[in-house]
């Protein structure tokens, strides 16, 4: 739950670097939250018919779109890519696939362009 919280409070900040753990770990609980949020719409009634979402996945989603770019773009970062490599998601199915094989690999080690290695001094 730290890591989500830190994501959370960096919505804005585009610069530096974002271990795997930091960005892997606010994702689950962004699905979770998700989730919770399309159960909430069902059960109050809230969904939009046969879409399973609605007002308040559609609320959480526009409140969290900005933190989730910006850890990306930390991820990206942190393996010695420019921020604006998120782009290539817009490919189809191979776009999104690169994406994902970024995302998972393992950071440069030491300092590089965009700050120093987050993993250095933590556990």
């Amino acid at each position: 739950m730290e890591w989500y919280l830190k994501v959370l409070r960096q919505y804005t900040d585009f610069n530096g670097r974002a271990r795997r753990k930091e960005y892997w770990m606010f994702f689950l609980f962004n699905v979770i939250f998700s989730i919770a949020a399309s159960l909430l719409d069902m059960l109050l009634g809230t969904g939009i018919e046969g879409m399973g979402y609605g007002l308040i996945y559609t609320l959480y989603g526009l409140a969290v779109l900005l933190p989730s770019l910006a850890a990306a773009v930390r991820r990206l970062h942190d393996i010695g890519k420019s921020g604006w490599m998120i782009l290539v998601g817009l490919i189809p199915i191979i776009g999104a696939i690169w994406l994902l094989i970024l995302m998972v690999t393992d950071s440069n080690p030491g300092e590089n362009k965009y700050g120093p290695n987050p993993k250095e001094g933590q556990a």
